[in-house]
This record gives C-alpha cells, structure tokens and sequence, in this order.
C-alpha cells in the first residue's frame, strides 16, 4: 500500500467530546469515526486491525474444535419468547414490528437461534460440538461512550458449545478459556480472569476478561497473593469479626428530628457509629415489596441482590410504596417487629447485637436492636459491595479494587436454553437428554480499544505487531529524487516479498509530518530512507515500542527488519 493511494484521515487535535485515550486516539489517527452516539463506521485502518484481530480469534477458536456460522441479525420474538428473554430483557433490545405486524428484535446475542439450530443434532455421539460467528449485535445502550468500548452496534465473536454432560461442559469452557487467554496474549495485553454475574444470560457459572484501565466501567476486587478475583458484582471479602455487647433488654425508640441519612445519625448526640447502624432499603422483586438490610457503612451492589434472589423485575419502591408498607418516610426505616413485608438482610448483620435502626415512624430512631431476637429475616445473603483493603475470603490479604473493561466473556449456560427450545439427543440408554451448552464472546471493537487503552504513549497508539493496521513503515523522505525514491521503492517491495505487511509513505510532506503520522497510527517499525543515509549506505530503523533507533546497512535492511517483524508475531 502507498500511503498517497490510501485513506488515511489524521487529524491534529483530539475529538471534543472524547475522554477515553483509545477513543481520543482511534479518531485523531483516522481508525473511525462517529456516525451517531453508539455508532461508528470503521474506516480502512480500523479495518485492517480487525480482520487481524478476527484472523487471531478464528484460529484460536478453530483449534479448539469451532465450526463456523453466520446467522441472521433479524430474530423472531417467538424465538426469545420461548426462552422466556422477550419479557426478562429491559430497554436494551432493540425491537420492531415487520410489515405484517409480527414482533421482531435486533439480536444482542444468538443463545436462541443457535439452540435452534442445535435441535438437528440426534445422538451423543454427535457431541461434543462447538459452533461460533462473527456476527453485528445490536444494544440500545442508555449512556454510550468512551468510542468502541460502549456502543450500540458492534461485531462480537461468539461461541456456543454442545455436550452431552457436565463433565463436558467442564472440558469445553476450560478449552475456551485457555483459547482466549492464548488470544490476548496474542494481542499484545494482559487481562484478569474474575468470577461475574451472569445476568440475563443465566447459567452456573461465568468468567469474564478483564483490562485495566481508567475508561472502565467495571470494578475488579483482586489479590496479587493468591490469584483471586472478582467482578464487584459477585465478589467477596473478609470482615474483622465485632464483639457486640450483650442485649440490655427490649429496644428503645427515641427522637432524631431532622434526621435523615447514616451520617446524620452517625454525627447527633447519642447516635450511632455508621458500622453499628442497620440501613434499610426498599425493593420491589417481581411485584413484592421487600426489605433490604444492610450494616450502615456498607453499600448494596444491586446485581448481587438480583442473582440471589433470581427476581426477573427489580425496582426501587416509590416514596408512597414505602409509606404505605412501613408508616413513614425513607430516613426513619426499620424493620424491628415488622411482618409481611419479605426481608432479606446482609450477611454482615448475622448475629449483630445493640444495633440501631430506624424506627418506622419519622424523626425516631430504636437503638439496642438484636437481629436474631427483634427482626425476622426471611433469607440471608451476600448484598454488600467490597472494598479496598479488605481482607481476601481466600487467604486472607489485602484486596484491590481496580476500575477495568470486560473484553470477554465466558458462561456455563447449562440446559436453560436446551430444555425451553426443546435442543436435545439421545442418550447411551436410549432417553433423550437435553443438551448442555456453554456461550462465549469477544467483542471486536472493544477489544480493538482496549489494546489502544494499553498500548499507547503522548506521541499515539503503539500497536502490538500482531494486530498493527501495517507493521512496517517505509519513509521515504525525500521522494522528489529519484535515487531516493527507488531506494524506497527497493526496500518496500523486498518487505512484500518476505511476507510483511508494509505501507510506503511516498507522500510530498515534511520529514516531521511524516513521522508523527506513523507515531499517531502506530505503527510498529519504521524505516527511514533518505539522502544523507543512503549516502553512507544506511537506513535508520525505529521502533515505535520501545523508541529504540538503530542503523542497519542497506544491503542488510530488508532481512533485518523482517526478522524483527517476525519475532514481534510469536
């Protein structure tokens, strides 16, 4: 490719209303650009790194045993109707009706059209079966940003396994999980495996993949001492055991006028530390008006209340709900002596003892509170969101909480969508079974800027060999004088030759123009031919990585810069 036949559209200052560095730089350096808020077209640089990036990904895939798909983007309701997702999904879905009236959606993934797909299979001895795609998912994000890391229209690849049992489900997740580790390695990044919630996608068990960095939007709970680690939406942590004084009796209700947060009450004479209050929030999961308890100092992480109760519809209540189920007003909750009201409570708060609580009545409060005796919870769970600092549930160090984005994800969907579509084989003794499936996804784009998210300094992106737009820049900086010109010419042509996917920058610019762009793009070597080198028979090589700079002999220059390009893909 000649940099003056190709579109290449850098621009000198970064997009307005960009904060991400990857969406400031995959702009400035003319990756993409914005079509409206979610939507991005990719133009030629942009797609060259994700036809590399999914040349990555397939060959992993493959070699795990995927077959692969396409499958339509435009699904039936009836489809997600069936699997009970029509209903469970919010405003997320894109949906639409066709010309005849019939309900329609925009996938944002394809659990339902593969499991249909799946129904072909007879037998056991058909299984085990991975099957994947590349494929448009479609997600009416509420507040997308950040450039490719939150939109509303992107490529993922997506994976589904088939077995017959548990055993194979076990073998299959571990195999996409050692192929996707091997693809961001190939990548150039390091990633975090946590535990997560499954969410909407249901299943046993999942595992996403994690970058860190500050454009996140997800918190990791982490220990460097034993390897744990754990979206904050699943995980866990350690609390210093409190001895509690013994009950003094029945629990005392006295005044707190103008008292409405933890803090307030923590500040008042005769109030209470925020570790030694009960706060009491009001849900309402799938219709019913329930209580929710926690220790005052700590924050409830709503996902966690969700899988634990498996509530499809979750809410706050309105200010009139919790009026009418309680007698007062957010500020003066309790739920001392409360009945029929559904209250489920923090593990944190098992055994407690000389708590205080609101009182259900406003401006008083009841201090003295013993859980056990005074309120009857109904199930306990782990509700609270984990701190910095806290000590690991494994061994017992000090975790970390790091802001990241998820560049895959991993589930153990069990029969969930097999038994509801009606996806199974025959047995070895003769029943039919339901298939047992596992679902597994990257998304390209993301992917694309979380490596941009890593890889990049003050001067522009550094991409990793593997997946740079081109991997060798041939500066050409005079290309005026012929002599100069066919140098170039030579060197660019020797690099094709051996295998190397390289741009000749030919264009009629300044020498600083020419090296800030290859900065910018990134590059990952650039060669430079000019006047005064080749005088001495020389070329300068720089690598974009490291900023090293070395002078290789002409004669020797292709065969070099090969090499290195060679060892950059292992």
């Amino acid at each position: 490719m000649r940099w003056t036949a190709a579109f290449i559209p850098t621009l000198r200052d970064d997009p307005a209303d960009a904060e991400a560095a990857s969406h400031k730089l995959l702009v400035r350096a003319g990756f993409i650009r914005q079509l409206a808020a979610g939507t991005y077209s990719l133009l030629p640089l942009g797609q060259r790194v994700a036809r590399k990036i999914e040349a990555i990904l397939r060959s992993e895939i493959e070699k795990i045993g995927g077959q692969e798909f396409t499958l339509p983007a435009l699904h039936p309701a009836e489809l997600w109707k069936q699997s009970g997702r029509w209903d469970a999904i919010d405003a997320t879905m894109f949906r639409l009706k066709d010309r005849h009236g019939a309900d329609a959606c925009l996938g944002m993934t394809h659990e339902e059209v593969f499991t249909t797909l799946a129904k072909e299979l007879r037998s056991h001895r058909q299984l085990p079966q991975t099957w994947f795609q590349f494929q448009t998912k479609f997600r009416d994000e509420e507040r997308p940003k950040s450039g490719l890391l939150r939109v509303r229209e992107f490529v993922m690849q997506d994976s589904y396994s088939f077995d017959k049992d548990q055993a194979g489900l076990d073998r299959s997740f571990q195999n996409h999980f050692d192929a996707y580790r091997k693809i961001y390695e190939r990548c150039g990044i390091e990633t975090i495996a946590v535990q997560a919630s499954s969410g909407a996608m249901g299943g046993s068990e999942s595992v996403e993949f994690m970058v860190e960095t500050d454009a996140g939007e997800d918190w990791v709970a982490a220990c460097a001492a034993c390897g744990y680690a754990a979206n904050v939406e699943k995980a866990m942590s350690l609390l210093p055991e409190i001895t509690d004084p013994e009950s003094a009796g029945a629990p005392l209700k006295f005044a707190t006028p103008g008292v409405r947060t933890i803090d307030d009450l923590a500040s008042m004479s005769g109030g209470a530390p925020a570790e030694r209050q009960i706060k009491t929030l009001v849900y309402v999961l799938d219709g019913a008006t329930t209580l929710v308890l926690l220790r005052g100092d700590h924050q409830l992480v709503l996902q966690k209340l969700i899988d634990g109760t498996g509530a499809r519809e979750v809410r706050a209540a309105h200010a009139a709900e919790i009026r009418a189920a309680l007698g007062a007003g957010a500020g003066s909750l309790g739920a001392v002596g409360v009945s029929g009201v559904r209250v489920i409570a923090d593990a944190a708060l098992q055994g407690r003892r000389c708590m205080t609580t609101g009182a259900n009545a406003d401006d008083f409060h009841m201090r003295g509170v013993d859980v056990a005796r005074d309120i009857a919870v109904a199930e306990w769970l782990d509700l609270r969101l984990v701190s910095e600092g806290e000590p690991c549930p494994m061994c017992e160090a000090k975790l970390a909480v790091r802001k990241t984005v998820e560049v895959g994800h991993i589930f153990k969907l069990g029969t969930r969508y097999s038994e509801k579509l009606g996806a199974s084989v025959q047995a070895e003794d003769g029943k039919n079974i339901p298939i047992i499936m596992g679902s597994y996804g990257i998304g390209v784009g993301r992917l694309m800027a979380a490596i941009v998210e890593r890889k990049h300094d003050a001067n522009g992106i550094q991409w990793p060999v593997n997946v740079a737009p081109f991997e060798v820049a041939v500066t050409v900086l005079n290309p005026k004088e012929v002599a100069t010109q066919e140098a170039g010419e030579r060197l660019y042509e020797a690099l094709v030759k051996l295998g190397v996917d390289t741009i000749l920058d030919d264009r009629d610019e300044r020498p600083g123009v020419k090296f800030k762009d290859a900065e910018l793009i990134g590059i990952p070597v650039r060669v430079t031919v000019g006047p005064k080198g080749l005088a001495s028979g020389k070329l300068e090589v720089f690598f974009r990585g490291s900023g090293e700079k070395r002078e290789v002999d002409l004669h020797k220059a292709a065969d070099f810069v090969s090499e290195a390009v060679f060892e950059g893909r292992r």
